[in-house]
């Protein structure tokens, strides 16, 4: 059991995290607890400190209207965290769809579809092409147009105040991630998560990568939802350099050498990112 969990230590934790922080939603809204109130979009802790979605607020700007001072500091309070410590982190650690397109990656797995080989080829650049367009419907329409459509946004209001038809999108994410393209929506299509690659490109929490502990086994590729950061597997030691990487800790779980930790990143390629 105690080998169990270590085994799955981060995506335990990565749970723990996910489903709390969507209890303390439910509580606040529905409750009337003050701990967490609000929406992923827009929220305040402790009814005090306020935290917006810097992305949300980019295409508000671009639908051409205007943003509260609160706004843009609990936009800029995310982005400090994410981009100068958390990395991506958002999209493993707090985004209720992640359960959701897990367990359609878990399910491919099991089922024998991933070995499938006639699945359609999408770019990882998509996700930068949707924001893009995101902003650019944005302009034309006046609103701010992913969240409109976010399955994100849908399935967290949904689990607080009814799903309604949002069940659908939701579901239509999972097919896609289920029978079409492993990790589809968020490692190739979702423009949040595109977003936040590009905001924590030079965040300081990275995976670290020590060559002489590396038994080559890649275990750590196999099991990595953006296996294109880890290029130096067994070549050198050190930090993930790309902002792709969503800090999950898998990798981590299944190195039985410890060749890949959690730590602060080393800036140089060649650089021992001192490993313990």
């Amino acid at each position: 059991m105690i080998a169990e969990l270590r085994k799955n230590r981060y995506l335990v934790l990565r749970r723990i995290s996910q489903v709390g922080i969507m209890l303390l939603f439910i509580a606040g809204n529905l409750l009337g607890w003050k701990v967490l109130t609000g929406n992923l979009s827009s929220s305040r802790v402790m009814n005090l400190v306020p935290l917006t979605d810097p992305f949300a607020v980019l295409q508000v700007f671009a639908s051409r209207h205007l943003v509260s001072a609160e706004a843009l500091a609990g936009a800029a309070l995310v982005l400090l965290f994410f981009g100068v410590l958390a990395g991506r982190a958002f999209c493993s650690w707090v985004c209720p769809l992640n359960l959701v397109t897990d367990l359609a990656g878990w399910l491919r797995k099991k089922t024998g579809l991933e070995q499938d080989g006639g699945q359609p080829g999408i770019s990882r650049n998509a996700r930068y092409w949707a924001i893009g367009v995101s902003f650019l419907v944005s302009l034309v329409t006046g609103i701010a147009a992913f969240e409109w459509i976010s399955p994100i946004s849908m399935l967290h209001r949904g689990l607080i105040f009814g799903m309604g038809m949002g069940w659908a999108l939701v579901l239509a994410v999972f097919l896609f991630d289920l029978l079409l393209v492993k990790q589809g929506f968020c490692g190739h299509l979702c423009p949040l998560g595109g977003f936040y690659s590009l905001a924590t490109r030079f965040s300081l929490v990275r995976v670290n990568h020590c060559k002489e502990k590396c038994t080559l086994c890649m275990k750590c590729l196999e099991i990595c939802p953006e296996r294109q950061v880890l290029p130096m597997v067994g070549s050198l030691s050190s930090s993930v350099s790309s902002g792709e990487c969503t800090n999950c800790g898998r990798c981590i779980e299944v190195c039985m050498s410890d060749a890949m930790k959690f730590g602060i990143r080393s800036y140089s390629r060649d650089q021992d990112p001192k490993i313990a």
